[in-house]
């Protein structure tokens, strides 16, 4: 199934980049001199001179989790033409994933990137799987060239924070 493209992103989706909690974020088979804040972190994501690598063989496992409850809505994965991400699963609120287990889960979306796409198209995600996402864990699986280094210069996520309710807070309401 290929990714649908939007030409631009719905106005009340915003980049959920300020609600990513950075001191959990972690990415497994990176370069250590191209890791993933080169894709992520404001700035370094903007700048294609700055790339995350993929180290070992072309796989790489992202898990970035939030400080709050998001709906996920669409995503753009830039790379390069050759190098960049090519078969990409995402999974909401699964922890602690490695590569011995990822095949283990269902994936709440595949999206598979053209070259087109890695320009810095959006992706629409199936918006139901990413209703209350408190994490995301992107595996990308391969790349276009099949070539062993897998390059990500920017990864940027949309959608919406939501408003929850601190149960706590509500009085119990008795029945009389």
């Amino acid at each position: 199934m290929s990714a649908e493209s939007a030409t631009a992103i719905p106005r009340a989706q915003v980049d959920l980049l300020d609600f990513v909690d950075f001191s959990g974020v972690e990415c497994l088979n990176q370069s250590t001199s191209h890791s993933l804040s080169n894709a992520i972190k404001q700035g370094y994501r903007d700048d294609d001179g700055l790339n995350l690598e993929s180290d070992a063989d072309e796989q790489l496992l992202i898990y970035i989790p939030f400080n709050q409850v998001v709906k996920l809505h669409s995503i753009i994965i830039k790379g390069p033409e050759e190098e960049g991400p090519k078969t990409v699963k995402l999974f909401s609120n699964k922890e602690h994933m490695g590569f011995s287990n990822v095949n283990d889960y269902p994936p709440s979306d595949t999206i598979v990137l053209s070259p087109d796409t890695l320009k810095g198209k959006p992706v629409v995600l199936k918006y139901v799987k990413f209703q209350n996402v408190r994490s995301l864990t992107i595996f990308i699986e391969d790349n276009q060239s099949d070539s062993e280094i897998t390059k990500v210069q920017k990864i940027a996520l949309f959608g919406t924070t939501v408003e929850t309710t601190d149960m706590k807070s509500l009085k119990k309401i008795e029945d009389h």
